[in-house]
């Protein structure tokens, strides 16, 4: 599988060859050579080669294009999704259909929201003189994106930045390249300038060489919170916008309707197979309501159906790989040797064609001491902890340097509101679970948190991708 550069495929000169394994079978779906320094040095020429073309584009002529690329991706939606469920590991019915039609409504969203871009005019203290505000492109864009939406993530990114005028470089993960991949051939095949978008495929390096590169002007990046630090040292003055993991709590009150929380939690477990930042990693209850909550828990979460991800009985599919499946190992082991119980699950299922599918896990008596609590597991578990009060709820929701998106169930609209003030999370939630997501909404980490910056969804990624500019006129 060759890099796309400047609208051309073409072989990667980076000395190494890396297989993409199916984590269902473990059998290599594909194989990519690897970009090197000189192949992302001409992946960044060719985008700003691009860049005044694009730029001169209207508005409603890069919506017409966003259009048509939208409706490239669903005239190919069927086999895109297998291939997208076959890299990832996620099951074909229940989710990688979806985020197929979601990647291209993204699209389409855009197109619609950079034909709404309004600037302002301001009053002067000289009545000769107008003033008013435009929007310009901020430049080229490095997108590195991550394995666990391999089409929906870039396609947040690259909608925003091409609606903007920005061309883009995307660097997708070495997990899930292909979707990626297909992502840009659909762009390039709607008829947007030749070189508005790249892939260069590899590994960390080429990242690195990436979003250092001095002819590239912006960053958008998805992924853990440890890559997002070292981009962020790489980049320098460029622009970012940054969403660096999260550790979403759910908190149960006493008053809340325990069947809704239980459900809300168990879908935020399962969906990805909890490989999803805003998954329900920590799930906060009630003294009251605890031994109710952790019927309906086990009870839900046994039944949701762990398969091949091709099968449409699945609902959950493998981890997508062996780092993610050992951290799942490690936080498990970790916190039964520290007291906690676990009700269910917790170990690969045997018998399987891969060690990478893992039983869905419920966890009781987790305390903030374990790594369980303390970290991103990013796998199907749910990690329970009790509260008797609502200051303590508030204060263990907020034990945690990441900050993404939380969730409060409860009957009490003056604790709605309190949350809605006291959680330190880009998102809170009233009555829903932490993995609801809508596409137009902004979705970003909160301040003094490690979860980043900036937003993505609907024009607020278009805004971050753009430049303010005033311009002043004397009529007289």
């Amino acid at each position: 599988m060759h890099q796309l550069i400047g609208g051309q495929r073409r072989p990667g000169r980076g000395v190494e060859q890396l297989a993409v394994i199916e984590p269902a079978t473990g059998e290599v779906l594909a194989e990519i050579d690897t970009a090197s320094p000189a192949d992302v040095d001409d992946a960044v020429a060719a985008a700003n080669s691009a860049a005044p073309e694009l730029e001169r584009l209207s508005f409603f002529e890069r919506a017409d294009l966003l259009w048509a690329t939208a409706d490239r991706l669903e005239a190919d939606a069927s086999p895109l999704a297998e291939q997208l469920a076959r890299e990832s590991g996620k099951a074909l019915a229940a989710e990688a259909v979806d985020e197929l039609a979601e990647s291209a409504d993204i699209f389409r969203l855009a197109a619609e929201e950079i034909k709404r871009l309004e600037t302002h005019v301001l009053p002067s203290v000289d009545p000769r003189k107008r003033v008013f505000t435009h929007r310009k492109p901020n430049g080229v864009y490095a997108l590195v994106t991550p394995w666990n939406f391999p089409m929906n993530i870039p396609a947040e990114l690259l909608a925003a930045a091409l609606a903007a005028g920005n061309p883009a470089v995307i660097k997708p993960s070495e997990n899930a390249p292909l979707s990626a991949l297909a992502l840009a051939e659909a762009v390039a095949g709607a008829g947007f300038p030749t070189g508005a978008v790249s892939v260069v495929m590899g590994r960390g390096e080429v990242g690195q060489a990436l979003v250092s590169h001095s002819g590239v002007h912006g960053v958008g990046f998805v992924g853990s919170q440890a890559t997002a630090a070292a981009i962020v040292a790489a980049a320098g003055m460029k622009r970012t916008i940054i969403e660096a993991s999260g550790n979403g709590p759910q908190i149960v009150f006493d008053d809340a309707d325990l069947e809704a929380a239980a459900d809300a939690a168990v879908f935020g477990a399962h969906f990805v197979s909890g490989q999803c930042c805003v998954a329900t990693e920590r799930l906060l209850v009630h003294d009251s309501v605890h031994n109710e909550l952790i019927d309906l828990l086990v009870d839900r979460a046994a039944s949701v159906a762990l398969g091949d991800p091709l099968d449409d009985a699945s609902l959950m599919g493998p981890l997508n790989n062996e780092v993610v499946a050992a951290r799942m190992d490690a936080h498990v082991a970790g916190a039964t040797a520290q007291g906690a119980r676990v009700l269910l699950g917790g170990r690969r299922e045997p018998d399987r064609p891969t060690g990478l599918y893992y039983e869905m896990t419920v966890i009781d008596d987790v305390t903030p001491a374990m790594d369980v609590f303390r970290h991103e597991s990013f796998g199907p578990v749910i990690p329970v902890t009790r509260f008797g009060s609502d200051d303590e709820a508030f204060a263990l929701a907020n034990d945690s340097d990441l900050g993404l998106q939380a969730s409060v169930f409860t009957a009490s609209l003056r604790r709605a509101y309190r949350a809605v003030d006291e959680l330190r999370t880009g998102t809170v939630l009233v009555n829903e679970g932490t993995a609801f997501w809508e596409q137009h909404p902004p979705f970003g980490g909160a301040s003094r948190t490690g979860t980043g910056w900036g937003r993505i969804g609907g024009k607020y990624t278009i805004l971050d991708m753009t430049d303010l500019r005033t311009a002043i006129i004397d009529t007289g």
